[in-house]
Order: C-alpha cells, then sequence, then structure tokens
C-alpha cells in the first residue's frame, strides 16, 4: 500500500477529552476505511480492521509519534481482524489501565480486559443526555457493560441506578467508575445475570424511570440482535412507570433507524417515539443510515 500519510496534518487535538480523530470506518475517507484514530489523553489508539504491510504498520507509527501533541505518552495498537484482538503498546510505557475524563466525569479504561477499552466515544453525546434527564429518576441501564450511562446518570441526580450486565467483569469496571466520580455506591445495583433469565427480579425492582437499552449485536451466546431485541422490547410495559423513558440504541450498520420504529410500534405502542439523538460529529457516515441509531421513547400513559 502507498505510505501516503497525508490526511495526518489534520489530525486536530482541540483538548485533552476523549475524541476520535479519524474516523475512516465512516467510509468517507476512500482508502482508509480500515483504520480509526482515537485520542485517550495521553494516549493514542490506532485501529486497524483489515491486516496491512508491515512496513506501512511501521510507517504509520512513525508519522503518528511525530504529528503527536506534546502530552501524548503511548500509542496503543489493536487489530481488529486478528482473534483475539489485543490491544499492544507499539510507543512509550506499557498501558494497562488507567481513568480518562470526559466532561467533568471519569471513567475506568482497560487495555488488557477484552475487544473493548471500556468507552465507546460514539456514545458521548448518549451520555449527555441521560445526564440531562436523569435528575430524581429511578434508572434501568440494560447491557450495562462498564456502566459509563450509570455513571452519567448519578451525576446526573438520579434516585438509583440498575446495571444489568452478563459480564461480571465488566461490572466490576462499573464500580471503579463509580469509584472515581466519588459517587455513592448505596444508590446503584449491579446485576451479573444473564438479563433473559432475569426479569423477574427487574419487575420487583420496578418502576422505572429512564430505560436503557445498549445491547452488542451480536455476542455469541448472549446476543443476537434478529431475535433477542423484540424480546427485550415486550417486556418493558411491565418495567415502565408513568411517563417513563426509554432510550434504544443500534449499532447494527445493516439496520435502518425504522427497524426500531417498527419492533416498539409492533410490541409497545404505549411507547412514542421522540427523536433520534445527533451522534458526534467526529462520527460522521457516507450512510447515517448504518451509522449508531439512539433512538428516544417515551411512554403515553
Amino acid at each position: 500500500m502507498k505510505l501516503d500519510f497525508s490526511f495526518l496534518p489534520a489530525l486536530k487535538i482541540s483538548s485533552n477529552e476523549p475524541q476520535r480523530l479519524f474516523h475512516g470506518r465512516g467510509g468517507l475517507q476512500v482508502g482508509y476505511e480500515f483504520l480509526n484514530l482515537d485520542w485517550l489523553c495521553p494516549v493514542l489508539l490506532v485501529t486497524l480492521y483489515k491486516e496491512q504491510p508491515a512496513t506501512w504498520e511501521k510507517a504509520l507509527i512513525e508519522a503518528l509519534i511525530a504529528a503527536a501533541p506534546s502530552d501524548m505518552e503511548s500509542v496503543v495498537l489493536q487489530r481488529r481482524y486478528q482473534k483475539p484482538a489485543v490491544f499492544e503498546t507499539v510507543y512509550g510505557p506499557e498501558v494497562t489501565r488507567f481513568g480518562i475524563c470526559e466532561q467533568g466525569l471519569y471513567y475506568q479504561l482497560d487495555f488488557k480486559a477484552g475487544m473493548h477499552s471500556g468507552l465507546f466515544l460514539d456514545m458521548a453525546k448518549a451520555r449527555q443526555w441521560v445526564q440531562g434527564h436523569a435528575e430524581k429518576k429511578r434508572v434501568l441501564n440494560l447491557f450495562s457493560y462498564t456502566c459509563a450511562f450509570s455513571v452519567a446518570a448519578l451525576a446526573g441526580g438520579a434516585d438509583s441506578v440498575v446495571n444489568i450486565d452478563l459480564s461480571r467483569v465488566s461490572l466490576s469496571r462499573g464500580r471503579d467508575s463509580h469509584r472515581l466520580n466519588e459517587h455513592d455506591l448505596s444508590r446503584v445495583t449491579f446485576l451479573g445475570h444473564d438479563i433473559f433469565k432475569s426479569w423477574g427480579k427487574l419487575k420487583r425492582m420496578s418502576p422505572f424511570d429512564l430505560v436503557i437499552i445498549d445491547p452488542p449485536s451480536y455476542q455469541k451466546g448472549s446476543f443476537v440482535l434478529a431475535k433477542d431485541y423484540v424480546r427485550v422490547v415486550k417486556q418493558l410495559t411491565g418495567l415502565l412507570a408513568k411517563h417513563a423513558d426509554v432510550l434504544a440504541c443500534l449499532n447494527d450498520p445493516d439496520q435502518p433507524p425504522e427497524y426500531l420504529l417498527e419492533l416498539f410500534a409492533e410490541n409497545c405502542p404505549n411507547l412514542r417515539f421522540q427523536q433520534r439523538l445527533p451522534n458526534p460529529a467526529a462520527f460522521v457516515d457516507q450512510d447515517e443510515q448504518k451509522s449508531l441509531k439512539v433512538m428516544h421513547f417515551k411512554c403515553i400513559n
């Protein structure tokens, strides 16, 4: 591949906020659809979705180091086309766990615990929305992963948050994030269960004023979008308080926003669509139908 890194001067690190610097996966950077660059101060994360020649990979890292801000300490490379897709520190001190600050809130990142660091940057506006709509509400965070929405909800004044996820390791990282923010953990519940075996317990803890649904598109043994999202939506009526809000997320490029609209209309008609939240500007996609969908619904009775 041609060693052309002319796009690097356009990299703008405007602050120490977590941010996507280069979004090749959006399809607008012709020839670089396999590359993402994220600034996780003081770490630059390079994600490759397709194998490249070793000479090109080495040249890219060297070019990034030359163009990096003075406060960059490490470059971490993840080859997502490999299994397992481990994080490799290719420059600077080895990176394992560290806290990062987004909009005044702290999140625990971990480059040793799986495929993801623990914070999805494309969900930044959704976290801000939750923080702004959580005051005095009882929040249910389904498929909570590392509980980033829970952190935002507590910061926004939620009375309580229930996080449920199959991974107890992810929930433990969520506790760490809450501790970084000095949150009152007596207001937070962490349920390490298979969601499809826990409806009874959740219904006994209901009603909830805000429910967040953010499942993986596919996770072997736990969630398959085509058959499982509808199972979640069908349970909502028994969980919701009067005038409750639901934030439904979908990150499958093969499913348009209409997928969620139809799913809710057919299976939970008391929930009315309000708006699709905008994605961060850095995550612009050549086809917005394929980009992240974050849909707000509201209970009308």
